[in-house]
């Protein structure tokens, strides 16, 4: 299935159905007076977030949705049915934001929410509604309201608690496969991942989190080098970003400033997320190398350093225990800003 996490629908609400004059007409019922039903509301447009979706390639070719108009309103007080409504089930982390493309309308970051898009037209008054005391046979009838029509934009920002960050050819992919049973492509040249890939990480029997595999960042990503910065807001709403460094390059400190830069400035928060550095292929070198290399690393840029291995497993698990602890000391920090003092009293 093909990745597409941007694009651009038109939805309109259905019309309200018009109300209808109508008199009865029985025979031994001189004055039966007015008996025109109302018309139906027009159909909604709903956008619900649902799981076991992670791209919008369902709005690649079908852009335009439109809610049912209302029946009309019939003789003896008949009332029109009302509209079919559309819902457009898209996935969690779905924004819809509206046709400047800035303005955030829904964030639809949690299973099962549902969000009124447009709102179907009333139906119109038959004429039994206008019926008085001074008015016992009036002869109009309201026509239905029109729907609302609007041009949106979706933006999918993928659900993970962790985000692999790096160069291309950090072994991003590899390390993904390691700890997880996703199968993203995995080939010896740059950019063989062209779009996010999920996985999901297990810890234990009980305890699971979501990894995310994003496509490599160069020099003057910013600036839309490469696939530029574009798949960097799938990681905004990670917990911790862990960034891979290729061990076998020639400056593994100058390919962390690179990312770094890149990740600053495209903003959004990223540069304030806790971060893993992690040093790969540890199994392309030897270990006095290996060790040289870390310890030469962390002295550049003054933060700790993790060795390991995403083809032959090194250091993997130990990476893995480490990044599911932050995470859960996370899940505890937000609980209790969730819960009020317990200890407080009036």
């Amino acid at each position: 299935m093909k990745f597409l996490d941007q694009t651009k629908i038109y939805v309109r609400s259905g019309n309200g159905g018009a109300g209808a004059v109508s008199f009865r007409r029985e025979k031994f019922i001189p004055f039966g007076g007015p008996d025109g039903g109302d018309g139906g509301k027009g159909g909604d447009v709903w956008i619900e977030s649902a799981d076991g979706l992670n791209t919008l390639i369902d709005y690649r070719f079908q852009q335009h949705f439109k809610g049912a108009t209302g029946g009309h309103g019939m003789g003896q007080n008949r009332h029109g049915a009302n509209g079919e409504s559309v819902v457009l089930k898209v996935p969690t982390g779905t924004q819809v934001l509206d046709e400047d493309k800035e303005t955030i309308l829904a964030d639809l970051d949690k299973p099962g929410m549902r969000v009124l898009l447009a709102r179907g037209g009333n139906g119109g008054f038959g004429n039994a509604y206008f019926k008085s005391s001074v008015n016992q046979a009036p002869e109009r009838a309201n026509p239905g309201l029109e729907g609302e029509e609007r041009t949106l934009w979706l933006r999918l920002k993928l659900i993970a608690d962790a985000g692999l960050v790096g160069l291309p050819n950090a072994g991003k992919s590899t390390f993904l496969r390691s700890v997880s049973s996703a199968t993203p492509k995995v080939a010896d040249y740059p950019f063989t991942t062209l779009h996010p890939h999920l996985g999901v990480v297990s810890i234990g029997e009980s305890e699971r989190f979501v990894m995310a595999d994003l496509p490599g960042l160069i020099e003057g990503a910013a600036e839309g080098t490469g696939l530029g910065t574009r798949f960097l807001g799938h990681v905004e709403r990670c917990v911790a970003l862990v960034h891979l460094i290729d061990g076998t390059g020639d400056d593994p400190a100058e390919a962390y400033r690179t990312v770094r830069h890149e990740i600053e400035i495209y903003g959004a928060g990223l540069e304030e997320k806790p971060e893993i550095i992690a040093l790969n292929k540890s199994d392309a070198m030897t270990p006095e190398e290996a060790a040289e290399k870390r310890e030469a690393l962390a002295q550049a840029i003054g933060k700790d350093v993790r060795l390991v291995s995403g083809v032959s497993g090194a250091g993997v698990r130990d990476l893995v225990n480490e990044i599911a602890a932050m995470l859960r000391a996370r899940r505890v920090e937000e609980t209790r800003e969730a819960q009020p003092d317990a200890d407080w009293a009036p």
